[in-house]
């Protein structure tokens, strides 16, 4: 089965639209979430738990399973698929957000937040140099060097069907002028990177470019322009998306009607419920994000109304203590047809495990809801009014 990506916007006014990308593993069906298996596990669930839950496609990360348990152990082992026992679509990023963020230290005020608390990361980034990007392994703090070209040759090793290329992830924090020079180096890398993936090409992966620019759109265009200009299957955003929610939204509403349509539209680690509806609004066909199942191993449900406006209840909390509801009355997932909150914030009073389990079971079934639902809303043309829901 080859690479393909077909889709329809069925309302004129409005950029959402319905997708269909097909891989060697399987047909995604978009708008899409997809979740991380990060060191090549869904923490609380196995792969065919996430296969019960509705999940087209997950993703894992090249920097992580670059330094454990080695790239080369998951090739001889015949890829990712076989290795972690997943049978559909699979994504794998470059390892540049980890490099590169833990680099410039914590980033945790940036609107992606994927970064959590207030303590300083210690910085691993070595050196950026136009060869790549040297830093230490946070596992024994020995020294690594990776390009472009070994980025690529990590992903062929890890066998996903969609992978992507190597860019410098630049903070919020930097000005225009640090925001352009980076962006024409990972224009730089981009090249290298296609370069080495078509080398190779088999058929069996595909590989998607990034666009850069920062908040700028002046940037943005010149990154869109550069990006449709390459032989890329797919776009991903990447970059720093702002501040704050509104300016992400902005830089999305910009940046992607600049993109060439017949390609998939990846954002890349955005994961809110009203940032996914906004998202899908504006175009974008998948997104990614650590944030259900790292909620769920703090004890937080995803529900469409939570505490003080936020997207989950917090299950730790005393006052379901005595609650006998499901984590969310019209959900379907296995958690919420058998367990009450009360016994879920027993389990997490208890610290057992469990609990960690059916929190991340019901947060994946009801991501796949949500975008089970968006798909139906944009068919149907009430997206708006999910928005408003949300």
């Amino acid at each position: 089965m080859s690479f393909s990506f077909e889709y329809v916007r069925p309302n004129s006014n409005s950029q959402a639209r319905l997708g269909k990308i097909t891989t060697p593993h399987g047909v995604i069906e978009t708008p899409a979430f997809i979740f991380c298996a990060t060191k090549a596990a869904i923490k609380g669930l196995s792969p065919l738990q996430m296969q019960e839950a509705g999940t087209q496609i997950i993703l894992s990360n090249t920097y992580h399973l670059m330094l454990q348990p080695g790239s080369e152990i998951v090739a001889h082992h015949g890829g990712l698929h076989k290795f972690m026992g997943w049978s559909g679509p699979m994504l794998t990023d470059s390892g540049g957000f980890q490099i590169f963020s833990l680099g410039h230290g914590s980033v945790a005020q940036e609107i992606k937040g994927r970064h959590q608390g207030n303590e300083p990361k210690k910085k691993s980034l070595l050196k950026i140099t136009e060869e790549g990007a040297i830093f230490k392994s946070y596992l024994d703090g020995s020294k690594h060097l990776l390009t472009p070209e070994k980025s690529i040759q990590i992903q062929r090793d890890l066998g996903a069907d969609l992978i992507v290329v190597l860019d410098e992830c630049t903070p919020f924090s930097v000005d225009k002028a640090y925001t352009f020079r980076s962006m024409e180096m990972s224009h730089r890398w981009a090249k290298r990177s296609l370069a080495e993936f078509e080398r190779h090409n088999n058929g069996t992966q595909s590989l998607y470019g990034i666009i850069q620019g920062g908040v700028y759109e002046d940037l943005r265009q010149q990154s869109c322009d550069f990006v449709n200009s390459q032989n890329f299957f797919g776009h991903a955003v990447g970059g720093s998306l702002g501040a704050s929610k509104e300016q992400m939204a902005e830089v999305v509403s910009f940046t992607v009607p600049k993109l060439a349509p017949e390609r998939p539209i990846h954002l890349l680690g955005i994961g809110g419920i009203a940032d996914i509806i906004k998202g899908v609004e504006a175009g974008i066909d998948t997104f990614d994000c650590v944030h259900p199942t790292r909620l769920a191993r703090h004890g937080g449900a995803l529900v469409m109304q939570g505490d003080r406006g936020r997207d989950h209840i917090n299950l730790r909390n005393s006052r379901f203590l005595r609650d006998q509801k499901p984590l969310d009355p019209g959900c379907d997932c296995s958690t919420c047809k058998t367990f009450s909150r009360s016994y879920i914030h027993h389990l997490l009073k208890a610290q057992e495990v469990l609990a960690i389990s059916l929190i991340t079971m019901h947060n994946v079934r009801f991501m796949n809801r949500l975008l089970e639902s968006i798909r139906v809303a944009i068919k149907s043309g009430t997206l708006s009014g999910l928005h408003k829901a949300a």
